[in-house]
């Protein structure tokens, strides 16, 4: 990590704090996120090029409310305090915050006050993200103010000489218009970020590593036919050619035809000479009877690792295991910011190696799906596989609501499988970060011709997003829903009724299990 330059994201608890990271990333700087426990020494040894505070839903002052090693901010290493991060740096250098009388929130204009590094070639007046109930009613000493607005006269904060600054708005999201100028600003103008952090050298980094940490061992891929296995495989493929085993597990679970057409690009496009197991059978004799989504997703897991261990012993000399891992899920799956509820388990974060006693490789725990992507391109991955639309672990099995049967699954593909062609016909499919159909475990009354039908209940969903962290519904024009719905009804038998999901993440999940 030293070799790396790093711009260190340090969590208070903010909705937004994903955000700073990503944009951070876009600007072509390497940044990671760790909670407000960080300790002096763990920051020494990440040594960041510069740390960003993020913001928080409490206040400084509240009893029990995040803090800081105040010796954090004293290692003459470049700091932006955004939000609660600026009253943060107030508080630790002896200022004032205090509870405002006129709360901001939403579209605020800032005026720029005072020359500063932090706002170079921003415009003076300009549209910024307010979310605070508190504000700076006394400047730490050596600190000056560069920016106000209506109702907060110490908007942004400087101190050149140890180079701190603060912002009492969020520049991080796309409603505060000179946001970007303002991290770019942070990042190269005033903590001299190179921005070398490319795909081209991500892989070139990553092979090294690789090569490294394998030796001549052999390591074992598990491939199941999405983007981040795909591609994990693939770049560990060119680090250690023929000592990659890549093995494929059909579950039964997967879309219309899919095991067939990705082992064929495996083998056929990407040269993964993957071992095919066919273990459907099983996992539906193990699915059988259980309706709790929790309960599925473990006994999937553990079913999974049965059926790879027996492969694995086959191959009794390897030594690793490649996992597609990727950032969200990493966050998700810890408490990164402090005590917090597992939402659900992640079938790539944790389990396998464990009880496989496997050591881990996963290339892509540091990076975003769409990092993923760009790597994948790099490594001339077809960009109609690259946009294939996230797909879970566990498969239609959290896609089917309760229990779980072939009939039930084999309706659901037809009709899934019609969604997307339609999406692709439509030339919708690349707008869309994820799209896909739910059998709900709801019959509705229906008539067809004559006949009266107590028939199944299909949901759809399609969502867009960046990384999957937050994601809104996709706006499909009536007449596409209609003609969908129609599509579905009349030659999917089982379904008598369509639905649209129209929730976004938060307070939704994208998966409904």
């Amino acid at each position: 990590m030293k070799n790396k330059e790093t711009v260190l994201v340090i969590d208070f608890g903010s909705q937004y704090t994903q955000l700073i990271t990503r944009r951070i990333r876009e600007a072509n700087v390497y940044s990671e996120v760790h909670p407000h426990t960080i300790t002096l020494e763990e920051v020494k040894q990440i040594d960041p090029a510069g740390i960003i505070l993020s913001g928080g839903p409490m206040s400084v002052y509240d009893e029990g409310a995040p803090g800081l090693d105040p010796a954090i901010l004293k290692l003459n290493i470049p700091v932006l305090g955004i939000c609660y991060g600026l009253q943060m740096i107030c508080r630790i250098f002896g200022g004032e915050v205090k509870p405002a009388d006129d709360k901001e929130y939403g579209k605020v204009v800032l005026r720029v006050t005072g020359d500063s590094d932090l706002f170079e070639y921003v415009t003076k007046n300009s549209i910024v993200w307010m979310s605070h109930g508190d504000y700076l009613t006394r400047l730490p000493d050596g600190f000056e103010i560069k920016a106000e607005s209506d109702h907060t006269p110490i908007c942004a904060i400087e101190n050149k000489e140890k180079s701190i600054y603060g912002v009492q708005f969020h520049p991080e999201v796309v409603h505060t218009q000179e946001g970007g100028k303002i991290i770019k600003n942070f990042l190269f103008g005033i903590c001299r970020c190179r921005g070398d952090w490319t795909p081209r050298n991500f892989i070139e980094e990553s092979i090294g590593k690789i090569k490294k940490t394998v030796g001549d061992s052999k390591v074992i891929c598990a491939l199941s036919g999405g983007v981040d296995s795909t591609v994990a495989a693939v770049l560990v493929k060119q680090a250690i050619g023929d000592n990659l085993i890549s093995i494929h597990i059909d579950t039964g679970l997967m879309r219309k035809n899919e095991s067939l057409k990705i082992g064929k690009m495996f083998d056929e496009k990407l040269n993964l000479n993957h071992i095919h197991i066919d273990a459907s059978e099983r996992f539906l004799k193990n699915l059988e009877g259980i309706s709790d989504p929790e309960k599925k997703r473990k006994i999937i897991g553990s079913t999974f690792i049965e059926v790879f261990e027996e492969e694995a012993k086959r191959h009794g000399d390897a030594e690793f295991l490649v996992q597609g891992t990727l950032y969200p899920d990493v966050i998700e799956s810890l408490p990164v910011k402090g005590a917090s509820a597992t939402i659900k388990s992640h079938h790539n974060v944790g389990g396998l190696p464990e009880k496989m006693n496997l050591k881990l490789i996963e290339p892509f725990r540091e990076l975003f799906k769409d990092e993923v992507r760009n790597v994948g391109r790099v490594l001339n991955i077809s960009e109609e596989f690259i946009e294939r639309h996230p797909f879970p672990g566990p498969g239609l099995a959290v896609r089917v609501l309760g229990e779980i049967t072939k009939e039930k699954l084999d309706i659901l593909r037809e009709a899934d499988d019609i969604f997307i062609g339609e999406i692709k016909n439509a030339i919708l499919y690349n707008q869309i970060w994820q799209a896909f159909a739910v059998l709900l475990p709801v019959q509705s009354v229906g008539v067809m011709g004559d006949n009266r039908t107590y028939d199944n209940v299909l949901a759809i969903r399609a969502v867009t997003s960046v990384d999957g962290m937050t994601a809104d519904w996709y706006r499909f024009d009536h007449e596409f829903l209609a003609n969908l719905s129609n599509k579905i009804i009349n030659k999917v038998r089982g379904i008598n009724r369509v639905v649209y999901d129209i929730s976004s993440k938060p307070p939704s999940t994208i998966e409904w299990e």
